[in-house]
């Protein structure tokens, strides 16, 4: 890795004040020093500024009618929390899913909706590849090469990576909200993910000097029930080739997919076919398609299954 500085932030105002361009914010660090000492990027940060010291903000706490979960909760936290577990059931099953115990006890809910994409030119080691997300003259090298775990649903600014949070589905279905150190009132889940295009390497909204402070989650109406599933290749732990979130009363409902698309992919047709899971399942992957000279059809069929499922889990 190469030299940084570390800086512990006591305050979000500290930490706000330290950030900026060639600088990031560390917390669990479970996607950020893998991507650090892999060289991955020329634009690799300078300078951390750890936000782990400022107090409080690994809260799970209802308040106000909503849930209401700290940046630095961990995952394994949420999934075991017995209010999330109850009303919450999309949101405790996604923690649970994600990577590996170790992990889980290390990784924060504002990492996870924050993390890198995971596409192996763009991760590939000593900046290997001219990608699009790290050079504006770059291209979407997985068009031409291997794209066995990329969009079925097109190129977002010419890049087919996908989204690789497992959290953002559940929040997306739960109708959350991200509130950060610039927006108080929260960004809705549905609109906290972007990409911006070439020579971008975020996949949230945020600002260089712009952190996760909450993640706040209204409580569902009286009989909502709400569910997510994943498939991935190993089931012990690893990234989502697909997961599905879906959170429904009756026949009315929000259904999520992600790791399908460069964000996470509401499926506003399959909502409009509810409660039949069969149809719903059909019109949520209804425009997707194959890499044209690809090899990713089979996630079709995937997407289609998952939808399919977490609507069953749901009825």
């Amino acid at each position: 890795m190469k030299k940084i500085t570390h800086i512990d932030a006591k305050t979000i105002g500290e930490a706000v004040s330290a950030l900026g361009a060639g600088k990031a914010v560390i917390a669990g660090g479970t996607d950020l020093l893998g991507y650090m000492k892999g060289h991955v990027s020329p634009s690799a940060p300078d300078t951390l500024v750890n936000i782990k010291t400022i107090p409080d903000m690994d809260y799970i706490k209802e308040e106000g009618g909503m849930l209401k979960i700290g940046a630095l909760a961990k995952l394994a936290d949420i999934a075991k929390s017995s209010v999330v577990q109850s009303k919450y059931a999309a949101l405790a099953e996604a923690a649970h899913k994600v990577g590996t115990p170790e992990l889980r006890n290390m990784g924060t809910i504002g990492g996870n909706i924050c993390q890198l994409v995971r596409c192996w030119y763009y991760r590939c080691e000593r900046n290997s590849f001219n990608c699009l997300r790290k050079n504006p003259a770059g291209i979407c090298q997985a068009l031409l090469g291997d794209n066995r775990y990329h969009s079925i649903f097109g190129a977002l600014g010419g890049c087919i990576a996908v989204n690789p949070s497992d959290t953002a589905p559940a929040l997306v279905v739960l109708d959350a909200k991200i509130v950060t150190s610039k927006q108080a009132a929260g960004y809705g889940a549905e609109d906290f993910f972007t990409f911006t295009g070439a020579g971008s390497e975020k996949t949230t909204v945020l600002d260089d000097d712009e952190i996760v402070t909450e993640i706040q989650v209204p409580t569902p109406a009286a009989g909502t029930k709400s569910a997510f599933v994943k498939f991935a290749l190993r089931k012990a732990f690893d990234f989502p080739i697909v997961n599905c979130a879906v959170a429904r009363i009756g026949s009315s409902g929000r259904i999520c997919l992600n790791a399908v698309y460069n964000t996470p992919r509401r499926a506003t047709a399959a909502e409009a076919a509810l409660p039949d899971a069969a149809a719903a399942a059909a019109a949520a992957v209804a425009d997707a398609e194959e890499v044209p000279g690809g090899n990713n059809s089979y996630m079709i069929q995937i997407a289609e299954v998952m939808v399919k499922r977490a609507i069953e889990a749901t009825a």
